[in-house]
């Protein structure tokens, strides 16, 4: 099985990289080529099969980014919410004209491919008070969240007409994501942990009772790997999954840090953020999420074991990219 994952040098096209080169299959099968695509080619790494690594522009997709004979396309490259907001052009050119480059490259296929997309829960609203349902309608307020919802119509499309098999996974905010802050309006929520977990200040800019809708890299990474290989008959026409994530406050989440690493909530400090609140502020807080587990996704595990998750794998890493 060839596979391809376009945004392969982000944190989370890296992760489904390492678990696939470790396994040396997707689901029951083999993997016998990867390729790795990106803004800029990214790392390569060990593994039981042949890697590729390109770098280009998604809008323009070389044909060697979907090799013939694909399987399975991860389409993970994206302009986050605050840099799709703050450039519109940008955002729109990349979320929307990058997601038909991807659905014409998979009609050059002899075969249609499995492609798994992730969405996010900025395509939905309700903000604080909400609790949405599977069936819950997207009416994003931030043009990251309508570029989401609009690829995702496009692929379910495309799924239609045969052109491939679209599962499209509508993610938590990751927690705790490894690495350097980024531009996205929700990076705080990884921040007030991460940052105290390597010792550092942070600040947070929102308050504690802000409510989020969260998963850990390890659980998001298990989520894109099962929509891969799962039968997607299933789905029907609803191609979009809402994964079982967790809903916090964030004042939870500093007490689960707290009692994992004692002190590391006094490096925590309030500095509200008027402009960063306005955009995660209309994102959902809590989804139902009652038709993933039937459909084989695992529910997530606790606050403090996503604290361990990030101690346990990615906090030395993270360090060591600090210091370079």
């Amino acid at each position: 099985m060839k596979i391809s994952i376009l945004g392969g040098g982000g944190f989370l096209g890296r992760k489904v990289a390492e678990a696939l080169a470790a396994n040396g299959r997707l689901g029951a099968r083999e993997v016998t080529g990867l390729t790795l695509f990106d803004l800029h080619p990214p790392a390569s790494l060990d593994a039981p099969f042949p890697v590729t690594c390109l770098g280009g522009d998604i809008t323009t997709l070389p044909p060697e980014a979907i090799p013939p004979e694909t399987e399975v396309i991860f389409h993970l490259a994206a302009v986050v919410s605050a840099a799709a907001e703050a450039d519109y052009d940008l955002g729109r050119r990349v979320n929307l004209r990058g997601t038909d480059a991807v659905i014409d490259a998979c009609r050059a296929l002899a075969k249609p491919p499995r492609v798994v997309f992730t969405s996010s829960v900025a395509s939905f609203s309700g903000g604080q008070g909400a609790m949405l349902p599977d069936d819950a309608r997207q009416m994003p307020r931030n043009s990251y969240g309508a570029q989401k919802a609009a690829a995702e119509l496009l692929l379910s499309d495309a799924s239609r007409r045969g052109f491939l098999d679209a599962v499209n996974i509508r993610l938590p905010t990751i927690a705790i994501r490894p690495g350097l802050p980024n531009k996205a309006a929700s990076s705080f929520i990884s921040a007030i942990l991460r940052e105290p977990l390597l010792g550092l200040p942070t600040t947070l800019p929102v308050a504690e009772d802000f409510k989020v809708w969260i998963a850990s890299p390890g659980f998001a990474t298990a989520w894109l790997l099962h929509a891969a290989s799962m039968d997607s008959a299933p789905l029907g026409v609803d191609r979009g999954v809402n994964p079982p994530g967790i809903c916090a406050s964030v004042g939870a989440m500093m007490d689960a840090m707290e009692s994992v690493r004692p002190g590391t909530r006094a490096l925590v400090t309030p500095a509200p953020d008027a402009t960063v609140a306005a955009i995660v502020g209309e994102w959902p807080a809590a989804f139902a999420a009652s038709r993933a587990p039937a459909l084989g996704f695992a529910r997530h595990g606790t606050l403090a074991a996503l604290v361990e998750e990030f101690l346990a794998h990615d906090l030395e890493e993270t360090r060591a990219m600090r210091d370079r």
